[in-house]
């Protein structure tokens, strides 16, 4: 039985996840109080913000602060924008949005890397300090240690999120927030809040003043989607990272090269049933509440170039690296050496906003210098663009399908050292005699690996079908699949609940 304790106290050890079965509690308290107050839209997004501020309070600890204090400069400052005349005043506000939100980003994020390369570099002993804490210690009478710089949860989504809310205002794509609550539930808004989609303000602000609207069928495909996902994270994602994938990685040097093959196979789908199952269940999650978010994930694996992969994968962040970074750094517009050098640039940075760590930025420039690749293929080769054969789609869809999967050890190892090693494995230590006895050995995760390839590879003609047939049943009959899923999940999870792979980003 939880006490109030735990159900409203933050503990760093026990994070707010969808797939607790704390979280579903308090969803389904939530949402039969949102069931009154649905249409009354003021209280719906006052409700909605301060279930978002709790929900990230007891994800992210009392960085909540953080959060409210980024919405309030942010939509005065847009406001700035929006109302002055004065060129001046108009790019004043947006770099001060710009340097407040990366500044911020940078001192919890990569203080402690950009140090450390500097120290290497100069053979210095810089130590950094938390100035936050050092001044909550003075006029608060707290006790932080000034040394300890914590990365508040979801950090990087929405400091995007806010990014793009100013530069669309200044570009004059869109009008501001009209007023501080609305923009304040957009900032806030709980299902995507701590790891995506991220969401742009262009397509959720015109939400907020429209009605609760929800149809059977889009009912039916948001159950499809929280469950869908669900099961994604805590069947085939968790058992696979703790059962295997986990153990692999920490000590490659112990395991065979097959081992680390089937480990970085297992990442492959681990990540991706992860993530794309919390994209998800934060969907479907939001369609219940009645607001649309997009697509985050599009059969990544499937994809026959880089380029592709990048069209399918992570979607919210690809288009706001396109649309941010990418094109205001000149796109395609200034010539082909150009253009490939803003797609290198891009998904460095890209790596970069991953995590603080040499590994991330390698493995986005391995991603920048593959798209760069592509680009000049297309370009210089006629027939590739035109070749559209079965065995040719084939062999460029294993190549790709490859080349992410070894991108992925850099950015699941430890460090880089540890890469070198998985690629030592592999490539000088596989015994062909061995690998039926580690197959039966590891069959049940080789199993879950299975099933969820089988799953990421089935048709979207045959998901959609069953998806429709599953939103077609009576809703006594949705609501028991449901329970008899959620019931049947737990007895098969793992029994430590793993917090998602990108609530670290």
């Amino acid at each position: 039985m939880l006490t109030l304790r735990e159900i409203f106290e933050f503990s760093s050890s026990s994070p707010l996840l969808f797939s607790r079965y704390l979280f579903l509690f308090l969803f389904t308290v939530m949402f039969g109080i949102y069931a009154f107050i649905h249409n009354r839209l003021n209280l719906r997004s006052l409700f909605l913000l301060c279930f978002g501020i709790f929900f990230y309070y007891r994800t992210g600890g009392w960085f909540f602060s953080l959060l409210i204090l980024s919405a309030i400069y942010d939509y005065y400052l847009a406001k700035a924008i929006h109302k002055s005349n004065s060129k001046f005043i108009k790019r004043l506000c947006l770099v001060t949005s710009v340097t407040i939100n990366l500044g911020l980003l940078a001192f919890f994020k990569y203080t402690f890397y950009f140090t450390d390369v500097i120290n290497e570099i100069f053979n210095l002993n810089i130590k950094p300090v938390n100035i936050f804490y050092i001044a909550s210690n003075q006029w608060f009478g707290t006790h932080f240690d000034i040394s300890k710089i914590i990365l508040p949860v979801g950090i990087s989504f929405f400091t995007f999120q806010a990014l793009s809310y100013t530069i669309e205002v200044y570009r004059k794509q869109i009008e501001p927030a009209k007023n501080l609550l609305d923009y304040g539930f957009f900032v806030t808004y709980f299902p995507q809040l701590i790891a995506g989609p991220i969401v742009r303000a262009v397509d959720f602000l015109p939400q907020i003043s429209k009605k609760f609207n929800l149809t059977e069928r889009e009912f039916g495909h948001a159950v499809f989607l929280i469950m869908g996902g669900f099961i994604k994270k805590t069947v085939i994602s968790d058992y696979i990272s703790i059962n295997f994938v986990d153990r692999v990685f920490d000590s490659p040097q112990l395991y065979s090269g097959f081992d680390n093959l089937m480990a970085v196979y297992g990442y492959a789908i681990q990540i991706y049933c992860d993530f794309s199952g919390y994209s998800d269940m934060a969907i479907g999650i939001s369609l219940l509440l009645g607001f649309r978010l997009p697509i985050n994930f599009n059969s990544p694996y499937i994809s026959q170039s880089i380029t592709e992969f990048w069209r399918r994968w992570h979607i919210s962040l690809s288009s706001w690296l396109r649309d941010y970074l990418y094109i205001s750094l000149g796109g395609n517009r200034k010539g082909k050496i150009r253009t490939y050098i803003n797609l290198l640039i891009t998904m460095l940075l890209g790596g970069l906003w991953h995590g603080a760590a040499t590994k991330f930025i390698i493995w986005g420039g391995l991603h920048g210098a593959a798209l760069a690749l592509h680009k000049a293929w297309v370009e210089y080769v006629p027939w590739a663009k035109k070749q559209n054969s079965k065995l040719y789609n084939f062999i460029a869809g294993v190549i790709t399908f490859h080349f992410v999967c070894f991108c992925w050890i850099y950015f699941r190892a430890d460090n880089v050292p540890t890469v070198m090693t998985i690629l030592d494995r592999i490539f000088n230590n596989i015994n062909i005699a061995d690998i039926l006895l580690k197959i039966k050995s590891y069959w049940k995760v080789f199993s879950f690996i299975a099933i969820g390839f089988v799953l990421h590879f089935i048709p979207k003609a045959f998901k959609m079908q069953t998806e429709n047939y599953f939103s077609g049943l009576p809703f006594y009959l949705k609501i028991l699949i449901v329970a008899i899923i959620i019931f049947a999940a737990f007895q098969v999870a793992s029994s430590k609940v793993q917090p998602f792979i990108y609530f670290q980003f």
